[in-house]
């Protein structure tokens, strides 16, 4: 037996190195994704399904920091999950937690690639990803507190680079530009217009998508119960406000058809305003790729501590549970991950599905385990309420049963929409989740050794 199952990270993140994780995790998605809602949607109609999903996010994290503050765990909702429904449960919703953070990041690394590929045509995006991914996945290794640091900074001037945005395309605003074709290509609303309304949910998801990931980074908070509170709330109120300040003027500023179905439409958007030579234009390329890096550092954070923690817990080979002996970072997890990131930026012939691009159909795959997790997350909590009664809770989720139980009704409205209008990859999605409960089945005697382990340490 590996004595990593036994290892724990050191606890250096004060509260507001957790808040730029939790912004900086998602703040990605209010600069690519969203914008292939349109293609479906339409500017109005994308509106209304940004909206139920921001009021879904909103119950679901009011609710989700109950778990993290009453379980700081790095595994998060695998460890609320196996807590509340045993091994097989555990393991659901980690293993949908892995396909959410490790399919999450290839899609920002391509965002990454073609922001510079505006700057520098030259370059192949491919390959400027991949770049990205070597440099990043050695800040992780390098520890923790440094990188932690490095996340709050460059999501501050992510956000200050959103706030820019806003300004210079505001002048270009009209109601007039936001409106037209917005529901789903219609000037006016009509029932056909729903179907393109629930087939953008995926991409509004993508707005708040690894929020949640904070949660992994818990067991390493010096105050979780004080600070996890604070971060989630503070995190999801200044996003729902930059999703939609940055929605609303990207679409009013020109054509917004030509910003659907493209992986930088900030600066697309922009360069109708501005003029293709104006410096604004290049400070927001050279800015943007803040946003875009501070999502793709700290989903990194967030995929080494689920890998990290399945390990310990004998879900994973004990091997990805290795800690660093000098830097304290689960350096095995982080190159791992990275490794299936790589694999999937080169996968374009195998991913590219239903006519979406490659990056359309990650963030679709990426979406999917986050709405598995999300649902045994809030049934955790019920499961939770029911059978450990006594259990310190910090936090308690506000106006319950109605905001967890929202929360899991949209859910799972989410999933089935998502299963009818992405049935190919919903497929995949299965397929992996069966491949990996194969070898999940061979780790009994593991998971019974790294338990007592754990008790014994």
């Amino acid at each position: 037996m590996s004595s990593s199952t036994t290892q724990t990270l050191g606890k250096t993140l004060g509260t507001f190195q957790l808040w730029g994780i939790a912004v900086g995790l998602v703040i990605s998605g209010e600069y690519f994704g969203w914008s292939y809602g349109w293609a479906s949607a339409g500017t109005l109609g994308f509106l209304v399904t940004s909206a139920f999903i921001a009021l879904m996010y909103t119950t679901f994290i009011f609710s989700f920091t109950e778990l993290t503050t009453a379980i700081p765990h790095a595994g998060g909702p695998f460890e609320y999950s196996r807590r509340a429904f045993g091994p097989t449960g555990g393991y659901i919703a980690g293993y949908a937690t892995l396909v959410e953070f490790v399919f999450a990041p290839p899609a920002i690394a391509l965002a990454i690639g073609a922001y510079v590929n505006v700057q520098f045509p030259a370059l192949d995006p491919k390959w400027v990803a991949v770049g990205a991914y070597i440099v990043f996945m050695g800040l992780n290794i390098a520890g923790m507190k440094i990188a932690a640091s490095f996340e709050l900074i460059v999501t501050l001037i992510a956000i200050f680079e959103l706030l820019v945005f806003m300004g210079v395309v505001a002048p270009a605003f009209s109601v007039a530009n936001l409106v037209k074709g917005g529901w789903s290509g219609a000037d006016t609303f009509s029932i056909g217009s729903i179907s393109g309304i629930v087939a953008a949910i995926p991409f509004a998801i993508w707005f708040f998508l690894a929020i949640e990931g904070v949660a992994m980074a818990a067991e390493e908070a010096k105050t979780p119960h004080r600070s996890i509170p604070i971060v989630y709330i503070g995190g999801i109120l200044t996003l729902v406000a930059l999703a939609t300040g940055v929605m609303v003027f990207a679409g009013g500023s020109g054509d917004w058809t030509k910003l659907a179905n493209i992986n930088d439409p900030l600066p697309q958007s922009m360069k109708t305003v501005v003029g293709e030579s104006s410096g604004w234009l290049h400070m927001l390329v050279w800015l943007g790729l803040f946003g875009l890096v501070a999502s793709f550092h700290g989903i990194i954070i967030g995929y080494s501590r689920q890998i990290f923690a399945l390990s310990r817990a004998g879900f994973l080979p004990s091997a990805l549970g290795q800690i660093h002996p000098k830097l304290g970072t689960p350096h095995v997890a982080i190159i791992a991950g990275g490794v299936i990131g790589i694999a999937a930026i080169f996968s374009d012939q195998l991913i590219q599905i239903g006519g979406m691009s490659l990056t359309a159909n990650i963030v679709t795959m990426s979406v999917f385990g986050a709405i598995v997790m999300y649902i045994l997350s809030m049934a955790s909590l019920f499961k939770l309420r029911i059978s450990e009664p006594r259990l310190e809770r910090p936090f308690s989720a506000p106006v319950f049963p109605l905001f967890p139980a929202f929360a899991l009704g949209a859910a799972l409205i989410c999933l089935l929409t998502m299963i009818y209008f992405n049935p190919i990859v919903a497929g995949l999605f299965v397929g992996l989740m069966i491949v990996g409960y194969l070898y999940f089945l061979t780790t009994a005697s593991r998971r019974g050794e790294a338990m007592e382990a754990a008790r014994a340490y």
